[in-house]
């Protein structure tokens, strides 16, 4: 099989992993939502485009409008089969675990049949992180960069596991991982998994499980000592305009975590929704929460601020 020289990726994890194995330069386009590498995805064009409402919109808005979508069977993605077809992809790498992350796989599907030829389509389903992992490896398959993508999965796993090392056996303070704000969502898939790893338990969430509604009377019943406010798809900032939507319930005061200020608003979009190889630094922001660590940790401010209480 020839080595792809025109990739078009739609899906952010995909667009970082790419660039992380070597093969960033024959990527054609990306998504609207792909920013990192910054300076790598710059200069490409953007074949989605959300269908959300966004001016003025509410976390319940917005949940609202998906809500409706999924009813009705509706994207909430567009996808530019036009552009698309112009720029003569040889591999398209997107995902069918999600479709409020990224286009849906069957829109990806019908757009591929309009194509000439027969395109190559991967696609990532990762649930855990040693998921997370072997993706980097099928992209680099996929690409021709097996080497390359050898190299940056060693350097995860090791990444991991030293981070997982410095945990003390106890205590293990519990974690509530907050993936959407109003209504509100406990985190799922690998992010649990982070939690034990950097030292925690997650009385919320399951690993490989997909996050999870969550009645208000559940935090409240968990006692969490940590609170981490991850909505899917925001920034730190994004995520600062949204907390009080969880500080403001009631008898949120009284909870550990609040008293103690161990509030945490993370950049979720960059190291804990995606799964790519910038998910290692969300474990060490969570291991920062968790645990006092020395060195080696993301700075606050950068990717996460403390006691939004």
């Amino acid at each position: 099989m020839p080595v792809p020289q025109r990739v078009v990726s739609l899906l952010p994890s995909a667009t970082e992993i790419l660039f992380a194995v070597g093969a960033g330069g024959d990527v054609v386009a990306v998504t609207h939502e792909c920013d990192h590498p910054s300076e790598g995805v710059a200069r490409l064009p953007r074949v989605t485009a959300s269908a959300l409402p966004t001016e003025g919109a509410t976390s319940r808005d917005i949940d609202t409008h998906i809500r409706r979508a999924r009813h009705e069977g509706s994207s909430i993605y567009n996808l530019d089969e036009t552009a698309l077809a112009a720029l003569r992809p040889d591999l398209i790498v997107t995902q069918e675990l999600c479709e409020v992350c990224a286009v849906a796989y069957a829109q990806v599907q019908q757009a591929v049949r309009q194509l000439p030829g027969d395109v190559p389509v991967i696609s990532l389903e990762p649930e855990t992180l040693d998921d997370i992992c072997a993706t980097v490896v099928a992209v680099g398959e996929a690409t021709g960069r097996e080497r390359q993508a050898s190299s940056v999965e060693a350097s995860m796993r090791e990444r991991l596991g030293v981070i997982a090392s410095l945990a003390p056996p106890e205590p293990r303070p519990r974690v509530a991982c907050i993936e959407w704000t109003d209504p509100m969502f406990a985190a799922g898939h690998w992010v649990p998994e982070m939690v034990t790893l950097a030292g925690g338990t997650d009385p919320l969430g399951t690993s490989g499980l997909p996050s999870t509604d969550l009645p208000w009377e559940r935090v409240l019943e968990s006692q969490p000592e940590v609170m981490v406010l991850m909505p899917c798809g925001l920034s730190l900032d994004q995520t600062l305009g949204v907390a009080h939507e969880v500080t403001s319930r009631p008898g949120f005061g009284d909870l550990p975590c609040a008293r103690s200020g161990r509030v945490i608003a993370v950049d979720g979009s960059s190291f804990f929704n995606r799964p790519g190889p910038r998910i290692v630094a969300g474990l060490e922001i969570l291991a920062a929460a968790a645990r006092a660590l020395p060195g080696g940790m993301l700075p606050r401010g950068a990717a996460w601020v403390g006691s939004t209480s």
